[in-house]
């Protein structure tokens, strides 16, 4: 019996839709990395994009364990001498929602070409639909 190798113009491809309200955001976003890379499908191959499509609604309203929402720190670099900056959770929250979900999810896919492919098809929006 041949080894199968899923090719990626052949692997069917569905949309998702996750709710994070009330969730919690490392859960969500486990869920949504998973089912992008498509590690739960049988098809799965690990150099090729099997994922499917996912749309993570209510991004506002995601849930954050512990004291994250004060001591949580997102940074951020310009380029430029002293261009450092940094900003809690809370604040990420109160200016762009939608990119809490997206670096957590980003931070568990591979940091290759396969991985920016992957990244792709990963759709986040502050409210319902």
């Amino acid at each position: 019996m041949k080894t199968f190798s899923a090719k990626a113009n052949e692997v069917p491809r569905k949309w998702w839709i996750i709710d994070a309200k009330d969730q919690v955001l490392g859960q969500v976003a486990v869920k949504a990395a998973n089912l992008l890379r498509g590690k739960e499908k049988v098809i799965y191959t690990t150099h090729v994009d099997t994922g499917d499509f996912v749309v993570v609604i209510n991004a506002e309203k995601v849930r954050l364990t512990g004291k994250k929402e004060e001591q949580k720190s997102y940074m951020s670099f310009s380029g430029f001498v002293g261009g450092h900056k940094s900003e809690n959770a809370r604040a990420r929250r109160a200016r762009h929602p939608e990119l809490l979900v997206e670096r957590a999810v980003r931070g568990m896919i591979p940091h290759n070409k396969l991985g920016r492919a992957v990244y792709r098809k990963l759709k986040v929006y502050k409210g319902d639909l």
